[in-house]
């Protein structure tokens, strides 16, 4: 018995590594991909990609006597995949301008910007520790931005940074809109990812002329995207999610902007200057600990008793690296 309880620990834990994993290297692959094909081109066929599979998933569900979209579903859906389009936009344009280690780790922000923003597990404001994580994280984004000395940041890393905020304001909102509805993660998921592409719908219209003479390793960047970064990374977190408990899974899935850095310097050519070096070192460790201050100051809140429990299991995404439990594809 505790061999068998071990094994799923494990298993469950390796799961979680590889949606890190595959997060930190989205980065990586956007960049490759936007190198080849306009940024807008490549948010359609992301979109586009993701949203076919969703459909897929979907129909293979209501086939098996699952009731289709809910009301809920529906008015959470449209706002939110609005924002999220905003988030990936913003995103995929900064990570054409800097390089995939500093876009791992400038995102991972969110982590300290969502709880600043979402005050609902955490009445009575953040302790002081959780702002010097905070304050730990902005002189790690100074430095990452300094490069090889102080100088006036970037044009792609302050995409990052507006990303960041803008993921922020994305995550906090589906909290408010997913809070005690049934909302299930796929629907929603699919929701967003349809109207992605409708939005991005006339930028690939425009770009057929790019996608006819894109090479087989730009579609496999695609694919990788759509496929394993959003909608295989999202059904695997919310599989591992659902079996183990959300500190150890907050953990895990925390160690995404080191596999960013990783992927970024051993694949991707980046190079860590000093600076860049401390400043990855701050950002890891300032958001791990506003993270844990984080996680410690929402369960030492006390519950009321009247709140009424959700009629489904919301599930998690991606952004639970980033202090988040909400569904969506990034």
């Amino acid at each position: 018995m505790h061999r068998e309880r071990v094994f799923h620990t494990r298993r469950t834990d390796a799961v979680l590594l590889l949606v890190a994993l595959v997060w930190g290297s989205s980065y990586l692959s956007a960049q490759t991909a936007v190198s080849a094909l306009p940024v807008p081109a490549v948010l359609f066929a992301r979109y586009a990609l993701s949203a076919l599979a969703c459909l897929l998933l979907v129909q293979g569900t209501a086939r098996r006597g699952r009731r289709r979209w809910t009301r809920d579903e529906a008015r959470a859906g449209v706002p939110l995949g609005l924002t999220q389009a905003a988030v990936l936009a913003v995103e995929t344009y900064g990570v054409a301008h800097t390089s995939a280690a500093n876009a791992g780790l400038i995102i991972s922000l969110t982590i300290v910007l969502t709880p600043l923003l979402d005050r609902s597990g955490h009445p009575g404001g953040l302790p002081p520790s959780f702002h010097a994580a905070a304050g730990v994280c902005v002189l790690a984004v100074g430095l990452l931005m300094s490069g090889n000395g102080f100088h006036a940041p970037g044009l792609g890393d302050l995409l990052m940074l507006a990303a960041a905020v803008v993921r922020a304001v994305h995550v906090a909102l589906v909290g408010r809109l997913t809070a005690g509805r049934a909302v299930r993660p796929l629907h929603l998921t699919t929701l967003q990812t349809v109207i992605g592409t409708a939005l991005f719908l006339p930028a690939g219209a425009t770009a057929l002329p790019d996608f006819a003479h894109a090479g087989a390793a730009t579609w496999v960047q695609l694919l990788y995207l759509a496929l394993f970064c959003s909608v295989f990374a999202f059904l695997a977190q919310t599989w591992a999610v659902q079996r183990t408990s959300a500190s150890r899974a907050g953990l895990l899935l925390g160690t995404e902007p080191v596999w960013a850095v990783a992927v970024g310097v051993v694949l991707g050519g980046d190079h860590l200057t000093p600076l860049t070096g401390l400043g990855s070192a701050l950002m890891v460790a300032g958001t791990y600990w506003g993270q844990s201050v984080e996680r410690a100051h929402r369960s030492a809140a006390p519950d009321p008793a009247h709140r009424p429990a959700p009629a489904h299991h919301t599930g998690t995404e991606k952004n639970t690296t980033r202090g988040t439990t909400a569904p969506t594809v990034s």
